[in-house]
């Protein structure tokens, strides 16, 4: 007896073969048949009848930061509405564990670092998770059969400098002794069944004193260290953000990737690649240590995204412009303070002069005001200015773009939501994206979703791209873009009988209209703990999705269903030799 059969669906299958119609059924969690349609004699205690729809296997993210949402929110929303049904966690250095039992501010200080770095409500973190692990292992026992999404996590580099080091781990190299500790935490968290390791060296990344995180102090030394620790252990990663992945990377940041992961003998993937064709040189730079790497013993991969993800601004709040150099300084007074400059004509001139130098790297795409789209507004004189674009508001009011920026901002008392236009939006900027995404050391991913949760939405990719590649612009085939959204993370992370519809996988699946399939526009909601805000997105076209079997999605609403598993390394995963 079959528990589900799905019947006359379109079968794209991950591998990047050819569309075909067929049965598929359903047992125990995994795919039992794949018959020609109307010849399975086998009974089902359920059936649905799937003509003219596209039943693929279940999207793969690469790079979230769900550990602390998943409590509160086990359907990983909005990911898992749109056809996710595993997520990688404790990327980039960051994770929830392991906490130092003897140290119990440890957890104040995680919970306001993953507020400051990656954006995520400190009330939610506060009233949401149990906090009631130390190890590693213990974190993912927290998380086990209560999630609907499958989920695996490495372990952050920087849990493991603050358990050891306590405070000293912000500025301190670690003595001999320390880096022992720190090999044995992150055994135990490969025994426990952790993905691998997650480190940080980028220069935006400090915590909630404003201080540069933890694994920002330590030298190739000890990455080097526990890189080969993690070859040490089956089905295991590394995951690493550095200094230049904005704009571009030094000879010195090159050779520290390729010689982590010829040192682990594992792949190493880093977030994110930015395409631009103003800027061509990036992408060839970006992908010289995939280059460096094959010839090393190892393989790097860079994940990059197949869709433009609108940011959420505001002069109010800590977000990206906080990060041009200088900007800090004025965004981080408080609002009374920071009104007076920003309403300083000599003090605009100056936050332009430095948006606008090389210092200011990638972040120069963010000063071009007068292309920022007026979001949320708050104030009966900002009435009517939702969906404006600054240019046109500042020619009628006779201001330049930032000076009537400010002023709008102002009557809401900063609170005013701003998306900057993007400027990669061009043909070139796309036809250079889609030569990338053939490239054997790129990767589709990097959607950051959990963490920046008001400024922006990144979950529904996997929705947006495929709406786009079957009536936009068309830039990859059906059954490749399903390719790069399940088989291929899956390969990369060694996910055990994952990321294709073949018979005995597990049953992980979305069920699609392809006439339909994208994403509705990011809208901001109220529904973390503590009713803090975060934006959400519709997905739509998405008849079914199923994780393990079970169904856990019908037509974009919940089912309330918790079939998924905590993906234990060397358990749910195998090793990707990098030789």
């Amino acid at each position: 007896m079959l528990d589900h059969l799905i019947k006359h669906a379109t079968v794209v299958d991950g591998t990047g073969a050819p569309a075909y119609v067929a049965d598929v059924g359903l047992r125990d969690g995994r795919i039992a048949v794949i018959a020609e349609p109307g010849s399975t004699t086998e009974e089902a205690t359920t059936s649905e009848d799937a003509t003219g729809l596209v039943l693929a296997p279940g999207f793969v993210d690469p790079h979230t930061h769900y550990d602390a949402q998943l409590f509160w929110d086990p359907y990983a929303t909005p990911s898992m509405n749109h056809g996710v049904t595993t997520v990688a966690g404790g990327n980039c250095g960051f994770t929830l564990a392991p906490l130092n039992p003897e140290c119990p501010e440890d957890a104040d200080y995680t919970r306001r670092m993953m507020s400051k770095v990656e954006g995520m409500s400190l009330v939610a973190l506060e009233e949401g998770a149990p906090w009631n692990w130390h190890t590693f292992g213990e974190y993912l026992d927290a998380l086990d059969g209560r999630t609907a999404v499958n989920a695996g996590f490495m372990v952050g580099h920087c849990a493991l400098r603050r358990h050891v080091m306590g405070p000293a781990a912000i500025g301190g190299r670690a003595t001999p002794d320390q880096l022992d500790a720190m090999l044995r935490l992150l055994h135990d968290a490969m025994d426990a069944g952790a993905w691998g390791l997650s480190t940080t060296r980028s220069a935006t990344h400090t915590d909630g004193d404003g201080n540069p995180v933890a694994s920002r102090h330590a030298d190739p030394a000890e990455l080097l260290a526990l890189s080969r620790a993690v070859g040490e252990h089956e089905g295991t990663q590394l995951e690493a953000i550095v200094a230049g992945c904005l704009d571009r990377f030094s000879d010195d940041e090159i050779d520290l990737l390729v010689d982590m992961s010829a040192a682990a003998g594992r792949p190493l993937n880093w977030n994110v690649l930015t395409i631009d064709a103003a800027v061509p040189e990036r992408v060839p730079r970006q992908l010289l240590p995939g280059e460096r790497a094959r010839k090393a013993g190892g393989r790097v991969v860079a994940l990059t995204m197949p869709i433009l993800t609108p940011m959420n601004m505001s002069l109010g709040t800590f977000c990206a412009l906080n990060l041009i150099p200088g900007w800090g300084e004025v965004l981080g007074l408080p609002v009374p303070e920071r009104l007076a400059k920003l309403r300083d004509p000599r003090v605009r001139a100056g936050m332009l002069r430095r948006a606008a130098s090389k210092e200011a790297g990638v972040f120069r795409r963010l000063a071009d005001f007068e292309r920022y789209v007026i979001g949320d507004t708050y104030s009966k004189e900002n009435a009517g200015l939702t969906g404006r674009v600054v240019r046109d508001i500042a020619v009628e009011r006779g201001q330049d773009p930032f000076q009537c920026l400010v002023e709008i901002c102002a009557n809401d008392e900063l609170r005013t939501v701003l998306w900057p236009m993007p400027t990669d939006n061009d043909p070139a900027s796309w036809a250079m994206r889609a030569e990338a995404w053939q490239h054997e050391d790129v990767m589709l991913g990097g959607s950051d979703a959990g963490a920046h949760l008001d400024r922006m939405c990144g979950a529904p990719y996997t929705t947006r791209f495929l709406g786009d590649c079957l009536r936009g612009r068309k830039l990859v085939a059906l059954e490749a873009a399903v390719k790069m959204l399940t088989d291929d993370p899956a390969q990369l992370f060694g996910l055990c009988e994952r990321g294709r519809v073949v018979e005995q996988f597990h049953a992980d699946l979305v069920l699609f209209d392809p006439a339909r399939i994208d994403a509705g526009p990011a809208t901001l909601v109220h529904d973390l703990p503590g009713d803090s805000p975060r934006l959400d997105s519709r997905a739509i076209g998405i008849v079914s999705v199923r994780v393990n079997g079970v169904e856990t999605v019908r037509h974009d609403e919940v089912t309330g269903a918790v079939p998924g598993r905590v993906l234990r390394s060397g358990r749910d995963t195998r090793t990707v030799s990098t030789r």
